[in-house]
């Protein structure tokens, strides 16, 4: 992102340890104030988009599916992810609960 977009970009991010790791915070420094993370409190899926759309794949979608082979849920995998990328309005939706009202789209 740093390459694609000029300016300052502010990022969002949960409290995984990769986002919390001394070499993701020397990263960050080193971009001289251009890239700022914020973190999301402690376990608030409610609060990550990225949990919504894997409940919508998970729940919504494959777990009702009846997969006998590990092929037919890897089917099931990619038609719920297909699905959301070629209806980008379901992923919109999301942000329209109160819990998400936070983020500006």
């Amino acid at each position: 992102m740093l390459h694609d977009i000029e300016g300052k970009i502010f990022l969002i991010v949960d409290r995984h340890s990769a986002h919390t790791a001394a070499e993701t915070t020397r990263y960050v420094a080193s971009t001289e104030g251009r890239l700022r993370l914020f973190y999301l409190p402690p376990y608030s899926p409610e609060l990550n988009p990225d949990e919504w759309v894997w409940k919508n794949v998970k729940h919504d979608h494959v777990g009702k599916i009846i997969a006998r082979t590990r092929d037919e849920l890897k089917d099931g995998i990619e038609k719920a992810i297909n699905r959301l990328q070629r209806l980008p309005e379901i992923v919109c939706g999301f942000f329209r609960d109160p819990d998400l009202s936070y983020i500006n789209i």
